[in-house]
């Protein structure tokens, strides 16, 4: 791929400049997967020109040098199937607390953390009606406009019934989350005595509202999988399925089956590699190499962090990403994309990559291959609106006859290098 010309620099609300911070960034000595070694330089919110290391300037404006020598540049991941209202609540014993003041500091904690992986987009399911009643949305919703350049925080809005006179109350709710600010609706129409109408309901206020569908589904039943697809085929701007792990347990022609109906119905498959979201003893992860094969859009999100359905979890996409590289048989490249591009597409959001006028939402890890910083992580730092927002650190030090012995054999060695305070 030949480097990528300079281009001017785009206008945006969410300028790359901090506080204090200069509106030009230029990321120096970076190596792309296909194993060049570039220098990146960002203004404007994306990416200005991309060209051999050591070949570009601050293009005439002050710029921040950040040296990524030794680092892998990625486009960021996102994060498409989180659940901030109950997210990080597992140790606080006892029911899950809706206060909106603890909610709001679960979800701003999550969204840190994940922010911390890379995800600088996040797509949260959050329950309305019943004891949440809005409460939790708006606390959600509040958590997003706090982490304002930092990451985009989004929400589907939950009910928990919609059909018969028990959903009167939640459709009504549905309207009102959507008024409120909730981008998405969805929800999870197994639950529901009626999960067909609940569908239809959920299809309706989409079409009413012009947003668009994530649905939570085990896709167990394939003639209730059949039914969702015909139903949602053509709806734009475009319906996620998930976590669909049931399409595992269906022989494998039934499977195969359903993968073409939800291809034919442009249908995304939102996977949770790391674990349901549901029971804890509901751990299976959709069939992903069978639905990519029959052309389903497959993206790859976290699910419960650290809450009643599963207590532990890091909610860091590369770990998505190994486990469907590692477990379900796909190439590290496969992997990443269900959890960069997919994921992108699925949220709606333009797409990534590390070429000139494309958006600058880029991850920085230690390493250079993708396979290898999918095993050993480490080390990141995270561009959001061409500014660097996040960055972890870890130093990895050998003592005693151990250390020795890397020095003889010129082992590769985790440690601080460069700069003070960096580190590899």
């Amino acid at each position: 791929m030949p480097d990528s010309q300079p281009q001017p620099s785009h206008s945006s609300s969410g300028s790359s400049s901090g506080p204090g911070g200069s509106d030009a960034l230029l990321l120096c000595g970076a190596r792309l997967t296909d194993g060049r070694a570039v220098d990146v330089r960002l203004g404007g919110g994306r990416i200005e020109a991309v060209g051999t290391a050591g070949s570009l300037g601050a293009g005439g404006t002050s710029a921040t040098r950040v040296d990524l020598g030794g680092y892998l540049l990625l486009p960021a991941p996102a994060e498409p199937h989180a659940h901030a209202d109950t997210a990080l609540s597992a140790d606080t014993g006892g029911p899950v607390s809706y206060d909106g003041q603890d909610v709001q500091r679960r979800a701003t904690e999550a969204a840190l953390l994940q922010l911390g992986h890379g995800a600088t987009a996040l797509r949260s399911h959050v329950h309305v009606g019943d004891v949440p009643g809005l409460g939790a949305l708006e606390a959600v919703l509040q958590a997003g406009r706090s982490l304002r350049g930092l990451a985009e925080l989004t929400t589907v809005a939950m009910p928990r019934v919609l059909t018969g006179v028990a959903g009167a109350d939640g459709l009504a709710m549905l309207h009102d989350a959507v008024k409120m600010g909730a981008s998405v609706v969805g929800g999870c129409p197994d639950l529901d005595p009626d999960p067909t109408g609940y569908v239809e309901a959920v299809l309706q206020v989409a079409s009413e509202h012009g947003c668009p569908v994530d649905l939570h589904t085990e896709g167990d039943d394939p003639a209730r999988l059949a039914r969702f697809a015909a139903m949602a085929g053509g709806l734009r701007p475009g319906v996620a399925l998930g976590p669909c792990g049931g399409l595992a347990r269906l022989p494998a022609q039934t499977a195969s089956r359903a993968a073409d109906q939800l291809a034919a119905a442009g249908v995304t498959v939102v996977c949770l590699p790391q674990g349901g979201c549901g029971g804890v003893d509901d751990r299976g992860t959709a069939p992903v190499r069978l639905l990519r094969a029959a052309g389903v859009r497959v993206a790859a999100g976290s699910g419960a962090l650290r809450d009643v359905a599963n207590p532990v979890g890091r909610g860091d996409p590369l770990e998505a990403a190994y486990l469907l590289a590692s477990r379900y048989g796909l190439r590290a490249e496969e992997a990443y994309d269900a959890v960069s591009t997919a994921a992108r597409a699925a949220l709606g959001l333009p797409e990534v990559r590390v070429e000139a006028g494309f958006p600058a939402e880029l991850l920085a890890v230690r390493g250079d291959r993708l396979s290898g910083v999918l095993s050993l992580a480490y080390s990141r730092i995270v561009v959001h609106r061409g500014r660097v927002v996040a960055r972890t650190s870890a130093v990895r030090e050998f003592c005693g006859s151990a250390a020795g012995a890397a020095a003889v054999l010129d082992l590769p060695r985790q440690g601080r290098q460069g700069r003070r305070g960096e580190s590899s």
